[in-house]
C-alpha cells in the first residue's frame, strides 16, 4: 500500500532525518506513501528505513556544493529542513551552519521548483538574542518568511525525546551528588516531546494550503531549567538537588575542557548559554491543537 500510495505523491526533502525530530518524522511520512530523500552524512544512522528512502550524501557543511543540491533538489517537491547545528564545526562557525546553510538550500529550492519549504526556527529567536544560535536561526527564518516559496515556519520551545543530547547528560549528571546548572537556572520553558512535534509537522503537510503559515509550539507545562534537570534526575531513580555553577566558573571550565578535548567536548560554552534563553509562547499549546496534537507533559513522556 505504501509503494502504491508513494507514486502518487510528491517527493519530500528531508534534512536532519537521524535527529530527535526527523527520526520520529521520517517513518510517518513513509507511513503516509511520501517518498522521501534524505540528506544525511551517515546513512546507517537511519537504520532499518535506509533501504526505504532516497539518500543524497551531504549535511550542513556542504551545502555551498551546487552538484550535492542539483542531487538532493531532483523532483522535489518539498523541503522539511530540521537539521541545526548548536555548536560551531571548525572551520564552520554556527551562522554559516544556521543561517547562511537555510539560505543556500531555499535558494536551491526556489531555482529547482520546489513548492513548499518547511523550517524549524526556535521560539524567541530574534536579531538582538543574546546567543549566536537564536540570531542565526532569525536570519534563517526572515529568508525562509520572505521568499516566493510557499512556506511553513515552526518555532518550538526546547524539544526533547528520551535519548536526546541533553537528555542524556542530565542523567549522567544524575550520578553526581548534584546536577550542576550554569547561571541561576531560572530561564523558562514549554518542553515540548519530540514525537508530538513530529506528529504535528505531519498534520501540517495535510493542512497547509498554498501561501505562509507560522506554528509555535509549546508543551503543557511551564518550567525552569533547573526543575527541568530536578524532573530529569528524580526520573532517572537518583533525585539530586541542583547547585547553580556561577557563569564565569562555566565559561573557564567548558573552555578549558575544548581546549583539551576539541569538538568532543561534552558541552560547550556556546550550549550553556543557550540555556539562558527563555524559550515560552503567549499561545500554549493552541497550535499544536490546532494541528489535531494534545501534547503530552515532560514528567509523562519520561516516566
Amino acid at each position: 500500500m505504501c509503494c502504491r500510495a508513494s507514486r502518487l505523491l510528491p517527493v519530500i526533502l528531508l534534512t536532519g532525518s537521524t535527529g530527535s525530530i526527523g527520526s520520529r518524522l521520517l517513518p510517518r511520512l513513509l507511513e503516509d506513501g511520501h517518498p522521501v530523500r534524505c540528506l544525511v552524512r551517515e546513512p546507517r544512522k537511519l537504520g532499518s528505513h535506509r533501504v526505504d528512502v532516497q539518500i543524497t550524501m551531504g549535511d550542513l557543511r556542504e551545502l555551498s556544493d551546487p552538484y550535492m543540491l542539483r542531487q538532493a533538489m531532483r523532483g522535489v517537491d518539498t523541503v522539511i529542513h530540521l537539521a541545526a547545528s548548536i555548536r560551531d564545526q571548525p572551520p564552520y562557525r554556527v551562522e554559516e551552519l544556521n543561517g547562511l546553510a537555510t539560505v543556500r538550500l531555499l535558494e536551491a529550492a526556489e531555482r529547482n521548483g520546489v513548492n513548499r519549504f518547511v523550517f524549524f526556527s526556535a521560539l524567541n529567536a530574534s536579531a538582538v538574542q543574546r546567543t549566536r544560535f537564536f540570531r542565526a536561526k532569525w536570519v534563517a527564518e526572515q529568508a525562509v518568511a520572505n521568499s516566493h516559496l510557499d512556506s511553513t515556519i515552526f518555532r518550538p520551545s526546547i524539544v526533547f525525546d528520551h535519548s536526546d543530547p541533553w537528555i542524556t547528560l542530565l542523567r549522567r549528571f544524575s550520578f553526581l551528588p548534584a546536577i550542576p546548572v550554569s547561571g541561576n537556572g531560572k530561564s523558562r520553558y514549554q518542553p515540548v516531546w519530540a514525537d508530538d512535534v513530529a506528529r504535528a509537522v505531519e498534520q501540517s503537510l495535510k493542512a497547509d494550503g498554498p501561501g505562509d503559515h507560522l506554528y509555535e509550539l509549546a508543551g503543557p507545562e511551564t518550567m525552569t531549567y533547573a526543575g527541568m534537570s530536578e524532573l530529569v534526575g528524580q526520573l532517572s531513580g537518583r533525585p539530586r538537588p541542583v547547585v547553580r555553577i556561577p557563569l564565569q566558573l562555566v565559561h573557564l571550565g567548558l573552555s578549558a575542557i575544548h581546549r583539551l578535548v576539541g569538538e568532543n567536548a561534552f558541552a560547550t560554552w556556546q550550549e550553556a548559554e543557550l540555556m539562558r534563553v527563555t524559550m515560552l509562547s503567549s499561545r500554549g499549546t493552541a497550535d499544536l491543537e490546532r494541528l489535531g496534537v494534545t501534547p503530552e507533559s515532560m514528567r509523562k513522556v519520561l516516566s
